[in-house]
């Protein structure tokens, strides 16, 4: 009989360690500031963000439901107000990795070193090209198949790895080793070569739209800074044209393959995005795969053991956005952990249109550092292409989502051209947390749009900035939204129409069965939480 889930927590805890919450690096670049620390174009906005908050699901509801959320204590966690999965929380980094793995320094010395060099894309400014390189740099120790096995039993709750097909234990074992490596703080980045990117062809998957033969390029640049305590890396560096098309003298994207010598693993491409254009900036979990994210064990087993499955059709629609509209950038930005980056960007390669990525580094590890994670890199990517016109898309599951989106076209204006969200509470019934789209109450219907299925965003003028299918209505409240068993008020119909994409039910305020019914909520919540702690 395998562990029981009590003593899997101790060892968990054994185990695992929070990553340092150093400051994250400088990463901006713009015009007539000299390397090697350039910084963007200041947005003309000025800005004053919000403080990270988590999804208080409790923030609309009578004093008698606080009191019974307070009567539950440490029960329920903060993790499940905020709607992040603690499965993606407090993996291990550095002496925890050494010390779980019985490593002595010469065993560790002789490990040949990677780097997670992560897709970057580059802007164009008065000074040429520079390019955002970021990633991490490790050691990937010789970690035995029972020591893997072990290690993955950590995160299979309520399964074992040796209950798995053998494909799946093969994937678990690989990502688990993913997880358990050794980032090598404060040392140099080699040099990087770079080199011109052939076409992608004509498969369905150009590098981030259009298929431009990138010519010129070839060069060696060297970081000018040493890696963070947790072994990033990410700072622009401008780059020598040596025959590329300058930015302001072409729509298309332009791709350097890029390779860290002296790593047994550090290939990416670079992404050299003009300034004026359309960017597409889209999560990936529950939108572009299936994750369950908001069910912890099929969100779990779906993450670390069943091979990645694109959700319905939306391959063709990125597949279709890249050829309708030329010269597309496609951004990849997600909250999962840095150690996992190279699956994800596996499955894109695999399914959707070539782009830049943006993953969590190891100095966002908690939950209220996830939560902010998502609007610093959007500000970043924002701020870097000040001209550009941008699309995000995202899932309804996620509270950072619900509120940083339309924040972004307010403190943005004319750079938002459309957001795209899968109301996943309407189509999964595993979805039980609620939303809030208090944030879109003063956004203009033709630049949002809360769908249901990848076709509902067929024969949209998108380019035009039309991006509300109208027989897709939207039945917005304005607040929260997404409680189970009609928990709510009323929805305020668009341009009257029924409720035909579930968007139903607000949070209500009061009453007897409301509480009942938020009680339930949350023991479920809880049982579920428990697993994970």
């Amino acid at each position: 009989m395998r562990t029981s889930i009590a003593c899997q927590v101790l060892v968990q805890a054994s185990l695992l360690t929070i990553a340092s919450s150093s400051p994250a690096p400088t990463a901006f670049a713009r015009d007539n500031v000299a390397p090697p620390n350039p910084v963007i174009t200041a947005s003309p906005v000025e800005r004053h963000p919000s403080p990270v908050v988590g999804r208080n699901i409790l923030s609309d509801v009578d004093s008698d439901v606080d009191s019974v959320l307070s009567g539950l204590g440490s029960d329920v966690p903060s993790w499940v107000a905020s709607g992040v999965p603690n499965f993606f929380q407090g993996f291990p980094t550095g002496d925890a990795v050494v010390s779980s793995l019985g490593l002595d320094s010469s065993e560790l010395a002789a490990v040949p070193t990677n780097v997670l060099n992560i897709d970057p894309y580059a802007n164009w400014t008065s000074s040429g090209w520079n390019v955002r390189f970021h990633g991490n740099v490790y050691k990937q120790p010789n970690t035995s198949v029972s020591d893997l096995n072990k290690l993955a039993d950590v995160f299979l709750v309520n399964t074992s790895i040796s209950d798995l097909p053998e494909s799946q234990q093969d994937q678990a074992r690989n990502l688990t080793a993913e997880i358990y490596v050794v980032q090598q703080p404060h040392v140099a980045v080699n040099t990087i070569h770079l080199e011109p990117a052939p076409s992608q062809g004509s498969s369905g998957q150009p590098g981030g739209g259009g298929s431009s033969n990138t010519t010129g390029g070839t060069q060696d640049i060297t970081l000018p800074y040493n890696t963070t305590v947790e072994g990033d890396f990410d700072t622009f560096v401008p780059i020598h044209s040596n025959g590329l098309t300058a930015g302001n003298e072409t729509s298309a994207i332009q791709r350097l393959n890029t390779h860290v010598e002296g790593a047994t693993i550090g290939n990416s491409t670079a992404y050299l995005v003009p300034p004026t254009g359309l960017t597409i900036v889209s999560d990936i979990d529950d939108i572009l795969r299936v994750t369950k994210i908001y069910e912890p064990k099929q969100g779990l087993l779906n993450s670390f053991a069943r091979p990645f499955t694109p959700w319905e059709n939306m391959p063709d629609i990125y597949r279709n956005w890249s050829t309708s509209l030329p010269n597309m950038h496609f951004h990849y930005l997600t909250t999962t952990p840095e150690q996992i980056t190279r699956n994800y960007m596996q499955f894109i390669y695999a399914n959707y249109p070539g782009g830049s990525f943006d993953t969590r580094p190891l100095n966002f590890s908690d939950v209220s550092a996830t939560l902010s994670i998502r609007k610093f890199l959007l500000q970043k990517v924002f701020e870097t292409f000040p001209e550009r016109k941008f699309i995000l898309i995202a899932d309804t599951s996620n509270s950072d989502v619900m509120r940083d989106y339309p924040e972004m076209a307010t403190e943005f204006p004319g750079q938002v051209q459309c957001i795209f969200l899968r109301n996943t509470s309407a189509t999964d019934p595993g979805d039980k947390f609620p939303y809030n789209t208090s944030g879109f109450k003063n956004l203009k219907q033709s630049m949002y749009m809360f769908f249901l299925h990848p076709d509902d965003l067929t024969n949209l003028d998108i380019a035009n900035g039309q991006c509300y299918n109208q027989s897709i209505a939207q039945n917005l409240t304005f607040g929260y939204q997404g409680l189970p068993h009609g928990l709510g008020d009323k929805p305020t119909a668009v341009n009257g129409s029924a409720n035909h994409t579930g968007v139903a039910s607000g949070l209500s305020t009061g009453g007897s069965a409301g509480v009942q019914s938020l009680m339930a909520l949350v023991a479920a919540l809880s049982t579920a939480a428990f697993m994970f702690l």
